[in-house]
């Protein structure tokens, strides 16, 4: 058990005093129902703009309409079949499972637990982490009203009207969820989220019969004072969790003035959005790319929210600071340098938790071509990859030909790709790319995983990270997944390389203190240590070099811990199926030249969100300092 001294010094030292003390008045005035006084409920209606008014003068989007959109129709059987499950009252969580919910959901139903939510308590008095209630985010992912975009790319696919469907959706919700009651307005990024996606269902079907005057008030109504919650609470992403939540609310702020200027909050929601949208921005993401959250998909969700900002700016004649386009060009970079041609993956770093805002198109949820494509077109205006399905975004996004001069990207892959700041190094030869990561934790870690190493030959992840899993489930699958046994690096005796706390919260963050890599004719090599395993002693350090062999599937690992706790040293990988199929061998020594005895463990693997399956680790142990690992293809 950690003391509460422990604690709160660990938290005050990694978080700082602005976060430790914001925390702290914010349950205050949550928990003594002050908080409510900013979200009232049952606000009376009013009229903004009528339906036909905002007809003629709607301002711009991607599109003005279903009817404006020219591009060629490619019905499939993908598209054809995730509306089939839609329409039997099936619903795809995560990106993972299909879940029969019914075709007549409530929308307050968690269906992995069964559990109720109370849609007459103010959100304020619900909690989103719950043993009784389950997982909150199976609740909220029917509300965040990504399955519209299966509706409307069937719509315009096959040619069926969809209209009355959506609507009707639409209306089902905003009957069961009153203002500022209920799961659906507990977080805001939620909000922001279901506002986005019913606004690019409003402007598909901006002329369709189906969009009367009556369902257009009673949806401006709901936006409205979602709105008004996004920016009541909008400190709390910027200062509690500052991550992709805070990128999410501010773009919506910003957007909200240019998509719906007649609210008359509009313009001052607009200004502040844009520049705290800048601020987060330049403070999550890294000079070199990469991202603060250490999670290639929560990256690429940034990556899908400047799309949206970036293209909705320029059809208004607006543009942001040229540091964020920088920054933006540099992610793509970033993202590029960890994918695998042969699929588009990327490796299944950090935390996932089945993310995709906009699906618009037919690729595998693991597939990042999608996504880095439609950011790379906007800068380039030509497309990053051979003709295919990932680039059906552009197509939605109907980005014109560019009406200013614009700095472009050249991306090419790099045999040693460097990302010095945020901790990253991809070593890329003919057939496989390994992934390192070594860095310093300047914002709250997600995983103890520093070190880690990923693998991955011929397109096939042979040496992987285990996933996620889920955020509110056992004690004991939070503490695996997140933990140094879950990654392929070195724990002492079983222990992580830092204490877990309590929810999100890691104490004794591991940091890195030195990394250096070099390529020769026929090699490439990265070295680098980190300080680690505080909550066991000080100064302990992990030492670790890798090298490939150019072109050749061989690969020689040393794992160096100096430390005086009197653990063994453990070395851990977790391999995949293809790791045998492919005929790979893994043989190690300690440092007096001793072959070891590979252990095989059982272990876990959580592709995508919300699912888990049994797998293997591999498993070498010493009491000497040094391991020696050499990974080969027989």
């Amino acid at each position: 058990m950690i003391g509460k001294i422990t604690l709160g010094w660990q938290l005050l030292r990694n978080m700082g005093l602005r976060y430790v003390s914001y925390r702290v008045w914010y349950e205050i005035e949550r928990r003594m129902g002050w908080m409510k006084r900013a979200y009232p409920v049952d606000p009376p209606p009013r009229q903004f703009v009528g339906l036909e008014e905002w007809r003629r003068e709607r301002p711009p989007f991607f599109f003005s309409g279903r009817e404006a959109l020219s591009f060629p129709k490619r019905p499939s059987e993908a598209l054809q079949k995730k509306v089939e499950h839609f329409r039997a009252g099936r619903l795809r969580f995560f990106q993972a499972e299909w879940l029969d919910i019914g075709r007549d959901y409530d929308w307050l139903t968690n269906p992995a637990t069964g559990h109720r939510y109370d849609a007459g308590r103010h959100w304020t008095e619900i909690a989103d982490f719950s043993p009784v209630a389950g997982d909150i985010k199976y609740t909220w992912e029917k509300s965040r009203f990504t399955f519209l975009y299966d509706l409307i790319r069937y719509d315009y696919h096959f040619g069926e009207d969809q209209a009355e469907t959506v609507f009707a959706e639409i209306d089902s919700w905003i009957a069961a969820n009153p203002v500022n009651r209920g799961p659906n307005y507990r977080c805001s990024q939620e909000i922001s989220l279901r506002i986005l996606n019913w606004t690019f269902a409003l402007y598909y079907y901006a002329q369709s019969p189906a969009l009367t005057e009556e369902r257009f008030q009673r949806l401006l109504h709901v936006i409205y004072w979602q709105l008004k919650h996004v920016r009541a609470n909008i400190h709390f992403s910027r200062i509690a969790v500052r991550n992709n939540h805070a990128i999410t609310e501010t773009l919506m702020l910003y957007l909200s003035g240019l998509l719906f200027p007649f609210f008359p909050e509009a313009a001052r929601w607009k200004r502040s959005g844009k520049r705290w949208l800048e601020e987060e921005v330049r403070f999550q993401i890294y000079k070199d790319g990469a991202y603060l959250q250490f999670s290639h998909n929560y990256h690429r969700v940034v990556v899908q929210l400047l799309t949206w900002a970036f293209g909705l700016a320029e059809r208004h004649g607006e543009q942001f600071a040229p540091l964020i386009y920088e920054r933006a060009r540099r992610s793509l970079n970033f993202l590029y340098q960890h994918q695998v041609p042969e699929n588009g993956r990327l490796p299944n770093y950090g935390s996932n938790d089945g993310a995709l805002f906009f699906p618009w198109n037919d690729c595998e949820y693991r597939d990042f071509r999608p996504q880095l494509n439609a950011l790379a077109y906007f800068f380039r205006r030509e497309h990053l990859y051979a003709e295919g399905p990932w680039r059906e975004d552009v197509d939605w996004l109907a980005l014109p030909p560019s009406t200013q001069v614009r700095e472009g990207v050249e991306l090419q892959r790099k045999d040693l790709a460097v990302f010095d700041s945020g901790g990253f190094y991809a070593l890329r030869d003919r057939d496989s790319l390994s992934c390192v990561r070594c860095g310093k934790h300047r914002t709250r870690p997600a995983q103890a995983d520093n070190l880690h190493l990923d693998l991955w030959y011929q397109g096939r992840n042979i040496l992987r990270d285990a996933g996620t899993y889920r955020y509110n489930t056992d004690p004991e699958w939070v503490a695996y997944f997140n933990g140094t046994l879950a990654h392929n690096t070195v724990s002492l005796g079983g222990h992580d390389q830092m204490l877990k706390g309590p929810r999100f919260i890691w104490l004794y963050w591991s940091q890195a203190l030195q990394t250096d890599w070099k390529e020769t004719d026929d090699l490439l090599e990265f070295a680098g240590s980190i300080r680690a395993f505080g909550q066991l002693g000080r100064n302990i350090v992990h030492r670790r070099r890798v090298r490939k062999y150019k072109n050749r599937p061989i690969w020689k690992i040393e794992d160096e811990v100096i430390h005086r706790t009197g653990l063994p040293l453990w070395q851990v990988w977790n391999i995949s199926e293809d790791f045998e199929s492919l005929g790979f061998r893994i043989r190690a020594t300690d440092e007096n030249g001793s072959e070891l005895e590979p252990v095989r463990r059982k272990a876990w693997y959580s592709g995508r969100y919300g699912e888990k399956e049994p797998s293997a680790a591999i498993l070498f142990q010493t009491h000497t300092a040094t391991i020696h690992t050499e990974i080969q293809r027989t």
